[in-house]
């Protein structure tokens, strides 16, 4: 198997945090010029001092308990429906877990109550890992962990996703990550080679982002000067939507669609693994500041090619 990217010698780092609400922002900012290393590595303490912020320092949009009907109700709606499927073998990992509720409340009768169909084959559901950079578990974590057959649920914190081994880490089935590293790292294609390289072939990545221009809005003609939270940009600066980029990996079947219940614009995506030679589109950062989320301006490394419909 290989990944690679478009580019060779991208090096940069990837968050993988807990769950975060859409909140307190930081200004996106269209006409910034590319940011030296040196004022990046300073963004990124400032978003760490963020994560590991305690007590009354945490930002009121800080979440840490979403739960799994947030999960169903955030992410494209075929996502439970995906969960629900996975048998004993497989293994589904959550990026940006926070407490694991979600984790927790999948091995609940509630969830087998809502999806009777297949309850037989779930049997005793799939392993899953929940990976924060901080520990969030609870007293409900232990309790139910203490409950399940040994290994059947893990929870992974201190160490960010570019940190751990494939061999520690191993293969999954399915991975969710609702306001988790998706939104908040530095460096998106290396991020999104990470979780392609962590999903089996079949496997799916269930994601979204805020405030970006959706793939509805590119098509009825959106306006070139708005300005979003995460932005990527061709070479010659035209602006590239976050779907027909993901459609331009190699090895990736790609869905989009938009939120119809939020205001702002709220993009959804499943991402799933179809063969092995996976390439992900090199982008390099432009701008990147701190917030709940932070504002990302990525740009292409090498010219666009036509998206995958």
């Amino acid at each position: 198997m290989r990944i690679e990217m478009f580019a060779a010698g991208i090096i940069a780092v990837v968050l993988c945090i807990p769950a975060y609400a859409q909140g307190t922002a930081a200004k996106p900012l269209r006409g910034a010029a590319k940011k030296p290393p040196a004022a990046v590595s300073q963004a990124r303490q400032e978003q760490a001092k963020i994560y590991g912020a305690r007590g009354e320092d945490v930002p009121a949009t800080y979440v840490t308990d979403r739960a799994l009907l947030s999960y169903g109700s955030t992410l494209l709606p075929d996502f439970l429906h995906s969960l629900a499927e996975l048998g004993p073998s497989d293994r589904w990992l959550d990026i940006g877990a926070g407490q694991g509720r979600a984790i927790l409340e999948y091995y609940g009768e509630r969830f087998d109550a809502m999806h009777p169909d297949g309850r037989e084959r779930r049997g005793s559901k799939a392993r899953s890992v929940a990976l924060s950079i901080e520990d969030r578990r609870t007293a409900e974590w232990h309790r139910v962990a203490a409950g399940l057959e040994p290994g059947k649920i893990s929870y992974l914190h201190g160490r960010r996703l570019r940190e751990y081994t494939p061999a520690e880490l191993g293969r999954f089935r399915l991975a969710s990550d609702v306001y988790g590293g998706f939104s908040y790292t530095s460096d998106l294609s290396l991020f999104m080679a990470r979780i392609l390289d962590l999903l089996e072939t079949g496997g799916s990545f269930y994601t979204l982002l805020i405030n970006v221009r959706t793939a509805d809005a590119a098509r009825q003609g959106a306006k070139r000067d708005e300005v979003f939270q995460t932005e990527i940009l061709a070479a010659d600066g035209r602006p590239v939507g976050i779907c027909a980029w993901l459609r331009q990996i190699a090895c990736a079947e790609v869905a989009c669609d938009t939120d119809p219940s939020s205001e702002t614009p709220i993009e959804r995506y499943r991402i799933r693994r179809t063969c092995d030679q996976v390439s992900v589109p090199a982008l390099e950062t432009v701008h990147f500041a701190a917030g709940t989320p932070p504002a990302r301006l990525f740009r292409l490394v090498a010219p666009a090619v036509p998206a995958k419909p």
